[in-house]
Parts: C-alpha cells; sequence; structure tokens
C-alpha cells in the first residue's frame, strides 16, 4: 500500500536558549510491563544494533514526541518505543525529546506495550495523536490480550492521512505476528512475549541474552583449545625430557666393548 510521505520541515539549528521539553511525569507503577518486554531483556538494544547507523537512527523511550515547540500543551505524547530514520540524535538529547519541527520528518515507527492504566489511552486518544504527528506505523503490545483488545496490532499511515491495519499472521494459539515495512524487520507476540524478528530467518533478532551465550561458548571453545594446547606442549615436554634421559644414560655407559 502506498503510505503517505510527511512534509518536510527545514531543521531548526540548537540556540543558546533554546526551548527544551521537560522530563516525562512519573509512571505509574503497573507500567513496568514496558521495562520488562523491552528493557529488561535488552530488546530495544538488539533492535538498535540490528538497525544500525546510530550517528542518523533513533531508538528510543520515555521523552516527549511534539509536532513544534508551540505545541507542548495541544499535542504531546512520550512513546515506550520511538524509532526515527535520518534523524539528528544531538537534537533530540538537546531537546530531552522529538520535535518533528525540529528533526524535519515524523518519527517512522511507535510501539505502545498495554498496562491498565493506559490501554484505553493507547486504542483511542494515542492512536488520533499519533495519525495527527504524522507518526507512520503504530504498534500495539498487550501481553495478555484483555487490555488492548487483541495481542498486537500494526497501523499504516495512508494517503488519505488515515490508519489502516496491517495483516496480521496467527500461526497458532501462541504466536500472532506482523510485518512493520518501516523497520524491516517482524514484530511476534508468543506466549506473552514481545520479539523482533528477521524476515529471512524467520528467528528473533540477536537479543543481549544471545550475545551472551554465544561469548561463553566461544569463551568456552578458547578454554578448551588452550587447555588441548597445553596437554600437547605438556606431552612434547615429557617426550623431550625421556630422551635427554636416555642419551644421559648411554653417556654413562660408555662405549660396549667387544671380549
Amino acid at each position: 500500500m502506498t503510505t503517505a510521505k510527511p512534509n518536510i520541515i527545514v531543521k531548526t539549528p540548537p540556540v543558546p536558549g533554546r526551548f527544551r521539553l521537560p522530563d516525562i511525569p512519573e509512571r505509574e507503577p503497573d507500567e513496568v510491563t514496558q521495562f520488562d518486554q523491552l528493557f529488561k531483556t535488552g530488546r530495544s538494544y538488539s533492535l538498535a544494533i540490528h538497525l544500525g547507523n546510530p550517528e542518523t537512527t533513533l531508538v528510543e523511550a520515555d521523552r516527549w514526541l511534539i509536532a513544534e515547540p508551540g505545541t507542548f500543551r495541544d499535542l504531546a505524547r512520550y512513546p515506550d518505543l520511538l524509532v526515527a530514520f535520518d534523524a539528528d540524535p544531538e537534537l533530540y538529547e538537546a531537546s530531552n525529546g522529538y520535535i518533528v519541527s525540529e528533526q524535519g520528518k515524523p518519527p517512522d515507527f511507535v510501539l505502545e506495550v498495554a498496562s491498565p492504566s493506559t490501554a484505553s489511552e493507547d486504542t483511542g486518544p494515542k492512536r488520533d495523536d499519533y495519525t495527527a504527528l504524522g507518526v507512520m506505523e503504530y504498534w500495539l503490545f498487550d501481553k495478555t490480550g484483555e487490555h488492548h483488545g487483541t495481542r498486537l496490532a500494526g497501523y499504516r499511515l495512508g494517503d488519505d492521512g488515515r490508519y489502516h491495519a496491517i495483516e496480521m499472521g496467527v500461526d497458532t494459539e501462541e504466536r500472532v505476528q506482523g510485518y512493520s515495512a518501516a523497520l524491516g524487520v517482524s514484530l511476534r507476540w508468543e506466549q506473552g512475549q514481545l520479539a523482533f524478528c528477521d524476515p529471512a530467518t524467520d528467528r528473533p533478532i540477536a537479543t543481549l541474552e544471545d550475545e551472551r551465550a554465544r561469548a561463553d561458548v566461544a569463551e568456552a571453545q578458547r578454554s578448551a583449545e588452550r587447555a588441548r594446547a597445553d596437554m600437547a606442549e605438556a606431552r612434547a615436554d615429557a617426550a623431550e625430557a625421556r630422551v635427554r634421559e636416555l642419551e644421559a644414560r648411554l653417556q654413562q655407559q660408555g662405549p660396549n666393548t667387544q671380549k
């Protein structure tokens, strides 16, 4: 489906005394679902590594997203996860958030993770606000499916300025999956857990746990190789010592005397 192309806005360079967004309000205790799904297991970090180009790619969370400085009180959200390509991380840091007028484009992707205190906002007002902000894809993840009314949903902005549902595939009762054209990866709900998957392999992209496991295996292999090398060296030393001992005995015996 052809997608809407956001208007290109000239980026505003930072100047002394520039507008800076405040910190987001303290989250409700039940919003730990965001931490569990995205940060506790390093999924957001793994996604950032997979997407690459940290100089121009933002994979961020828990900072404000607004259209321009004067609209903060009218239209402002702080997504559970935000991804923007061809962005300026320095401007993002300087502004303490994502300002569309500064970055010159809306974010490419936003994800909200369900919690009892935010679910009704996720499926209603937030969706409207992200549409108004021009976010190209909006995704919803719900561990239980009870709060959003669905376990996984994705929407892509069309030429008509509206979100259109992204088709989800249900392989089994334990897995729901949809493809994000914005990220070039699939999002998967599997047994209540979120995963970002490589469409080429249909396997989750590498996580911190995977990297640690691979590092542990590699270190074990190196240790085994060192042990084998040490054993081979020890055997060589022992053989050399036996040769020296035999030579010393022959020298002590002297030449054989024929009678």
